[in-house]
């Protein structure tokens, strides 16, 4: 009887029979069987093996995943899966390219089977052995003869080899990847990234989580270090740009916790601080509700801390507009063309300024060292008009609990009755008023804004649910009745 691999092989040998790549004009079963034995080279698991071999009988021949699975079991299929595009039947396939490069690189950050990076790995490991050799011979020709656009392969390659390098930057193969994309796009990657690299690894388990975000959540590792742990969707370069950004806010003179190094967590990357006897603000306020208003006001105390920075218009800082810009057209764009048009006109009329924004502030991210306030989670800062900073307090501290206010007492912590004072008291000390014309005024343009950002956040779920769909109305009920009254969204 048959083992899994050879049962494999003949399958797949059956499945491409007559088939060529477009590499040379070799037999295609060729390249399955390279990316077998580069997975031998990193592992002796034969599921992942066989999924090597079969990695392309769905996407190049009449071969199904059902077929896959009855034969080879449902972890080769998900594999197999896993290295699958999306196709958009109708469509010219050059014309879905970055749709289809983009789906599955989101596939790969989020699989936590290092079987799946494995296979990837193999895989683009292959292909770049044959584009090497015919670069070494033809140099840049070689992209006219393939139909190939160089920049957007390199795109490609560099994001798998960044979405690979924690899990696999120690095998023979990343380094042999490493190789081959510096080989054809010279200076892509440092060429240490070629040789041995190793991240100090430190184990989260029995810290306490601290605190929680988008990005990752924060945990304190011992008495003097807290760590932020970021979610597999962030690279290497992701922490780097974090901690370069915190640097810059640093010097310019905002209140921020700098990190002394980048570390390994499973299968995340992990940033220190040195953030002694250090507790977020949210913890203070769960602990002391009927302080609320005193933490708020030094929330307030910060805001202008960070809004009274500007940077250069060369600084490293990007522009806080672009990501408000990108919620309308995820989100409203897709349902009223017309309210988009609207809600691009108030942001695009806001002054070009740069004045720095945190861009993710909330009390999980400030830290009370020593009576003093530091802030974390820095790769959102940005240059750009309060308001933006005003909707995003806005949306973490009412918006979001309007439907649902457990979602902000698991996020803060804290309750959501507790988290609308907090905002309440936060607004009226940065503005300085207790007029409610006045607070009622910000509150509209950063209501609108928060609108925005909801129907994104319903339409990326991909929930078609009734419940979602009175949100979306509300929201564009809301938008429309603002943007019929609102002239600027400035205050």
């Amino acid at each position: 009887m048959m083992n899994m691999l050879e049962e494999a092989i003949v399958y797949a040998t059956i499945m491409h029979q007559g088939k060529v790549r477009k590499f040379g004009g070799r037999p295609f079963i060729l390249h399955p069987m390279e990316v077998a034995q580069i997975l031998s080279t990193m592992t002796d698991d034969m599921e992942v093996i066989a999924a090597g071999i079969l990695h392309d009988v769905v996407e190049d021949t009449d071969g199904t995943l059902d077929e896959i699975e009855k034969r080879f079991g449902e972890r080769v299929a998900q594999l197999v899966h896993s290295e699958s595009e999306d196709e958009y039947p109708g469509e010219d396939r050059s014309a879905t390219w970055q749709r289809r490069k983009e789906g599955s690189l989101l596939t790969l950050r989020k699989s936590r089977d290092v079987g799946v990076k494995m296979l990837w790995l193999a895989d683009k490991l292959a292909n770049l052995r044959s584009l090497s050799q015919i670069y070494s011979e033809q140099g840049e020709e070689m992209w006219a003869e393939l139909h190939g656009n160089s920049e957007r392969q390199l795109w490609y390659y560099k994001s798998v080899a960044e979405a690979l390098e924690l899990s696999l930057n120690r095998t023979g193969a990343f380094k042999e990847l490493v190789n081959h994309i510096n080989f054809i796009w010279p200076d892509t990657f440092d060429s240490a990234k070629g040789g041995y690299r190793k991240y100090r690894e430190v184990s989260i388990e029995g810290c306490e989580r601290i605190g929680h975000g988008a990005k990752g959540d924060v945990y304190r590792y011992d008495d003097e270090l807290v760590i932020k742990v970021f979610n597999q969707n962030n690279l290497y370069q992701d922490v780097e740009r974090e901690i370069a950004l915190s640097r810059r806010a640093f010097v310019l003179g905002v209140p921020t916790a700098i990190s002394f190094g980048i570390v390994a967590v499973g299968d995340c990357y992990g940033a220190m601080y040195e953030l002694v006897d250090a507790e977020t603000l949210s913890s203070y306020i769960a602990a002391k509700p009927n302080q609320v208003d005193e933490y708020a006001k030094l929330m307030a105390e910060v805001a202008h801390e960070i809004h009274s920075v500007e940077a250069d218009e060369d600084d490293i800082f990007p522009g806080a507009y672009e990501r408000v810009q990108e919620y309308i057209r995820g989100g409203v764009a897709y349902e009223d063309e017309r309210l988009a048009k609207k809600c691009m006109k108030l942001v695009g009329d806001l002054p070009d300024c740069n004045t720095l924004v945190h861009g993710d502030f909330h009390t999980n991210n400030v830290f009370i060292m020593n009576g003093e306030p530091l802030l974390i989670d820095m790769d959102r800062v940005s240059r750009g008009h309060p308001i933006i900073e005003i909707s995003d307090l806005y949306y973490f501290y009412v918006v979001l609990g309007e439907d649902s206010p457990s979602v902000v007492e698991d996020f803060m912590g804290f309750s959501y009755e507790t988290a609308n004072r907090f905002f309440d008291t936060f607004l009226r000390s940065y503005l300085q008023t207790n007029d409610e014309e006045r607070l009622r005024e910000v509150i509209d343009k950063a209501s609108l804004l928060c609108c925005t950002r909801l129907i994104r956040k319903v339409r990326r779920s991909g929930s078609s649910s009734p419940e979602f769909r009175v949100i979306i109305d509300r929201c564009l009920a809301r938008i429309e009745e603002l943007t019929s009254r609102l002239d600027t969204l400035e205050f």
